[in-house]
C-alpha cells in the first residue's frame, strides 16, 4: 500500500495557538457574558470555576493524551483512536464516528453566525451604522433614565431580523432595503464557506497553523484596543447639571451586574441550589474550552512524539479562559449596562440579542463608535473562523485515514455536506428555527453524548495511568498525581449526572418540536443522514484497516517494550512506527 505522509504541527507556539483558537470563538465574546448575567452573576462564576477545574482540566489534558498517543501509532481519526483505545472494540470506533459529524455539524451553523460577525464588520467600516437612529426616526419611542434613546435598540432589532432572514423563508436571496442598502448576508456566508475550506486544503501546518499564529495575535490585540476604551469610558449620565450622574449606569456597576454573587430578590444559596445553574456553567465550560467534541483529540494526533503536550494543553486552556474571563467579560456587559442600564439589558442577555442587538446601540452612542463597533465584529469573525477551521479537520482526517481520500478530495466532500447545511439555513431562516435545531441536536445534545462516552473510554477502559504516562512525556511539567482520579471518580459521575437532568429538563420539548414542525424534521433527517454516513465511513474505514494490517490490538507487553527501547535512536523512538506505544490496560 502507499503510505500517506504524516503531518505535524510545525512548532509548539502554533499548536497552542491553534487549539487555543478551536476554543476561543463566540462563546467566549457573546454566550459566556450572557450565561453569567442570567444566571446570578457571580453565583454562577462559582459552578463555573468548579467545573473549569474538575471537567475542563482533567478532559483537556485526557483528550491531549489519547490524541498522541493515537498519532503515534499513525492515527488522527477519532473513530481509529477510540478503536485503539478500547483495545479494538468496534462499537468504540462506531462511537468514535460522532467524533467526526458532530464537529462538521456544529460548523455548519457556525459558519453562518460567522457570516453575520464579517457582514456586520462590513456595515460599521462602510458607515452604514454611523448614528442609525436617525435614518429611522419612527422607532425612537423613548429615552431612558440617563437620556438615552431606547427606540434605537428596536432599530438594530428589526436590522438583525432582516438581515439574518427571520422574517420569512428565502428573504436571504434579495437585497434589503431600510432605507440604506447593503452587502447580503449571502454573500458573506458564500465567502465564509470558501475561505474556511480554503485554509482547511492548504493544510494542518500552511493552513490552519499559519492563519492562527496571525489570526490568534490580531484577536488579542483587537480585544486589548476595545478593553482599553471601554475601561477608559467615562460615566455617560455624568453632565454638568448632574455632576454625580445616575446610580446603576457607571463601569463598577457593569461589573457588578456580573460579578455580584448576590443579586436583588435572590441570595447565593438561592443561586447555588438551582441545578438550572450549574447545568449551565458545565455547558459553557464545553463550548468554552472546546472539550468533548472531538477536537482536540484529532489536533493533539498531530503533535510531534516527544512535544510537551501537558504545557502545551495548560497554556491553551487557561489562555481561553483569560480571553473569556477577562477580556470578553469586561468588554461586553460594563458598557451595556453604563449606556443602556440594567433595564435596557435584561431580557437581551441571549448570544444573538446580546451580541446583534444590544451592542450596536451601545458603539452608537459611544465616542468612535463606529471604529470600535467595526473592530468589535471583526474580532468576532476571527474568533469564529479560527474555531470552525477546528471543526472541519475531524471529518477530513477520518477520510483521508478511513478511505485513503486525498486532502483535496476529503475537503470536497466535507464541503458539499457543509454547503447543503448552510443552503438549509439560509433558506429556512423564519425565526431563525433552522439554526436552533442544529444547535440544540449538534451543539448541545450531541455534544455531551460525546463527552461522557469519550470520559468514560479514557477513565474507565483505556486507563488513566496509560493517560498520565502519555503526558509525562517529553513534559516539563508534571501534572498532578490525582489527575487520573478526579477524571474517574468526578468528572465522569458528574458528567453523566448533569447529562441525565439535562435530557430530562430539555428534551420532551424538542422531541415534540419535532412531530409538528416540518422545518425541525428537514434539519434533524439532515443531521441523522449525515450521521449514518460517518458511521458507514467508519465501517468501510474498519474493513480497510484490517486489510491492510493495522490493527487496532497491536500493544506489546513491558519486556518487549523494554528490548524495543534498547534499540537504536534516542529511548528506542522511531517516529511514526504504529508499534512504538505502549498502550496497556490497568
Amino acid at each position: 500500500m502507499t503510505k500517506r505522509k504524516k503531518e505535524n504541527w510545525g512548532s509548539q507556539l502554533g499548536v497552542i495557538l491553534a487549539v487555543a483558537g478551536s476554543a476561543i470563538g463566540l462563546g467566549n465574546f457573546l454566550r459566556f457574558p450572557g450565561q453569567a448575567a442570567s444566571h446570578g452573576g457571580g453565583a454562577f462564576m462559582i459552578p463555573y470555576f468548579i467545573s473549569f477545574l474538575i471537567i475542563a482540566i482533567p478532559l483537556a489534558w485526557s483528550e491531549w493524551s489519547l490524541g498522541r498517543a493515537g498519532g503515534r501509532r499513525g492515527f488522527n481519526s477519532v473513530p481509529g483512536i477510540f478503536g485503539l483505545a478500547s483495545y479494538g472494540k468496534k462499537r468504540w470506533a462506531y462511537i468514535g464516528a460522532l467524533g467526526a459529524f458532530l464537529p462538521v455539524s456544529v460548523s455548519m451553523y457556525y459558519l453562518f453566525v460567522e457570516a453575520w460577525c464579517l457582514a456586520f464588520a462590513i456595515q460599521y467600516l462602510t458607515g452604514v451604522f454611523a448614528d442609525l437612529g436617525i435614518h429611522l426616526p419612527s422607532f425612537l419611542v423613548g429615552t431612558n433614565g440617563a437620556g438615552f434613546r431606547l427606540g434605537s435598540a428596536e432599530s438594530y432589532s428589526r436590522f438583525f431580523n432582516e438581515f439574518a432572514g427571520a422574517n420569512g423563508n428565502g428573504t436571504l436571496y434579495r437585497t434589503v432595503d431600510l432605507g440604506w442598502k447593503f452587502t447580503p448576508l449571502l454573500g458573506c456566508t458564500i465567502f465564509c464557506l470558501f475561505f474556511n475550506y480554503y485554509l482547511i486544503y492548504r493544510g494542518i501546518t500552511k493552513g490552519i497553523e499559519a492563519f492562527c499564529k496571525v489570526a490568534m495575535p490580531m484577536l488579542l490585540v483587537c480585544s486589548l484596543l476595545i478593553l482599553v476604551r471601554v475601561l477608559t469610558l467615562p460615566d455617560p449620565t455624568v453632565t454638568p447639571e448632574n455632576p454625580a450622574g445616575i446610580p446603576g449606569h457607571s463601569f463598577l456597576d457593569g461589573l457588578g451586574f456580573m460579578w455580584n454573587p448576590s443579586q436583588p430578590g435572590k441570595t447565593l444559596w438561592d443561586s447555588l441550589a438551582d441545578p438550572d445553574v450549574w447545568l449551565a456553567a458545565t455547558s459553557q465550560i464545553f463550548f468554552s474550552v472546546s472539550v468533548g467534541f472531538g477536537l482536540i483529540v484529532t489536533y493533539a494526533s498531530y503533535v510531534r512524539p516527544k512535544a510537551d503536550i501537558a504545557l502545551s494543553s495548560l497554556t491553551a486552556t487557561v489562555s481561553n479562559e483569560f480571553c473569556e474571563v477577562v477580556l470578553a467579560g469586561m468588554i461586553i456587559l460594563p458598557p451595556a449596562i453604563m449606556f443602556l442600564g440594567t433595564s435596557g439589558v435584561e431580557g437581551n442577555l441571549g448570544m444573538f440579542s446580546l451580541g446583534f442587538n444590544v451592542l450596536p446601540n451601545v458603539f452608537e452612542q459611544m465616542p468612535f463608535g463606529q471604529f470600535f463597533g467595526f473592530l468589535f465584529f471583526f474580532l468576532l469573525f476571527l474568533a469564529a473562523v479560527t474555531s470552525s477551521l477546528s471543526m472541519v479537520q475531524p471529518s477530513v482526517a477520518l477520510l483521508e485515514e478511513g478511505l485513503h481520500f486525498g486532502r483535496k478530495r476529503s475537503v470536497c466532500l466535507t464541503g458539499v455536506f457543509s454547503t447543503i447545511g448552510a443552503v438549509i439555513l439560509c433558506h429556512f431562516s423564519t425565526g431563525m428555527y433552522a439554526l436552533g435545531t442544529f444547535d440544540f441536536w449538534v451543539g448541545n445534545f450531541g455534544l455531551f453524548v460525546l463527552a461522557t462516552f469519550q470520559t468514560f473510554l479514557i477513565a474507565w477502559i483505556w486507563g488513566t495511568k496509560n493517560m498520565q504516562d502519555e503526558l509525562s512525556v517529553g513534559a516539563k511539567i508534571q501534572p498532578p498525581a490525582c489527575i487520573g482520579w478526579v477524571l474517574k471518580y468526578i468528572s465522569t459521575p458528574y458528567l453523566i449526572l448533569i447529562f441525565i437532568f439535562w435530557v430530562w429538563k430539555e428534551s420532551g420539548t424538542y422531541f415534540g418540536e419535532i412531530l409538528k414542525n416540518p422545518v425541525a424534521q428537514l434539519v434533524v433527517g439532515f443531521l441523522l443522514f449525515s450521521a449514518l454516513f460517518y458511521v458507514f465511513v467508519t465501517h468501510l474505514a474498519l474493513r480497510r484497516w484490517k486489510r491492510e494490517g493495522r490493527s487496532l490490538t497491536l500493544f506489546l507487553d513491558e519486556k518487549k517494550l523494554d528490548e524495543k527501547d534498547a534499540g537504536p535512536g534516542e529511548n528506542g523512538h522511531v517516529p511514526g512506527n504504529v508499534s512504538e506505544m505502549e498502550c496497556r490496560p490497568q
